[in-house]
């Protein structure tokens, strides 16, 4: 039987690739490991950059279209169908959330649920990530 073994990428439309190379580094330890510069097919320039064993996949298309509104805000987003946003499991919130502050990350939400701490943050193309930090 063939069955689904681990997550590899998720895939995320960007604004400016060069902006978002070094957001994703810097605010949450990415690092490129493959530019497969413009793809003319697709219209669009591709990167993958990698934290542990899981990558992102980036595309920068010639002409993107902006986020929908509703997408801005987590709550509102959830209600209308489709892949939400990405999660990643963190340490320390509290350092986590002082480092993103500094660095002038738009923090969208924050809420503890089930005794976890939960922050929704913004990309630099206004993409919504959910950090948690079990407790």
């Amino acid at each position: 039987m063939n069955v689904v073994k681990k997550p590899l990428h998720v895939g995320i439309s960007v604004r400016n690739m060069e902006e978002a190379l070094n957001w994703y580094e810097k605010n949450l330890g990415f690092t490129l490991v493959e530019d497969d510069g413009f793809i003319p097919p697709l219209g669009a320039r591709i990167c993958f950059v990698q934290n542990g064993d899981f990558q992102l996949e980036l595309f920068e298309y010639e002409q993107p279209k902006p986020l929908p509104e509703d997408r801005l805000t987590p709550n509102r987003d959830l209600q209308t169908i489709g892949t939400k946003h990405v999660a990643f499991e963190v340490e320390r919130m509290a350092e986590m959330r002082a480092r993103l502050v500094e660095n002038g990350v738009d923090i969208a939400h924050e809420v503890e649920m089930n005794g976890n701490k939960v922050m929704f943050i913004r990309d630099c193309s206004g993409v919504l990530i959910e950090l948690i930090e079990n407790c």
